[in-house]
């Protein structure tokens, strides 16, 4: 039987595993989508910004259904232009608008 102290040294290693190991299920789980900020999207890897736009797509259609990889790509390239530009970096991405393109 493991005592206190190494059980917690494992539960704590495989938490850090879990997530050191890129877009992990946990990760998909906290992602907020269409509630993540201008300025929070603008720092993400490639991999984190196309699990936050997948689920912003999903989000607006209201179903579980995976967009397509074309769907994704140009949506990506649409947030990434719309929030460098934004006037308030803490536009949700959902947001993100040509409002804050011409009102700076």
């Amino acid at each position: 039987m493991m005592n206190t102290a190494r059980w917690t040294a494992v539960a704590a290693a495989a938490l850090a595993v879990t997530l050191l190991s890129g877009c992990s299920d946990v990760e998909k789980a906290l992602n907020q989508g269409g509630d993540t900020k201008c300025s929070d999207y603008l720092i993400q890897n490639a991999d984190t910004q196309r699990v936050t736009i997948t689920k912003f797509i999903k989000q607006q259609s209201g179903t579980q259904n995976e967009p397509s990889g074309t769907q994704v790509d140009l949506s990506m390239a649409a947030v990434q232009a719309l929030c460098q530009v934004q006037n308030n970096k803490d536009t949700p991405i959902k947001n993100a608008n040509l409002a804050g393109i011409l009102f700076r």
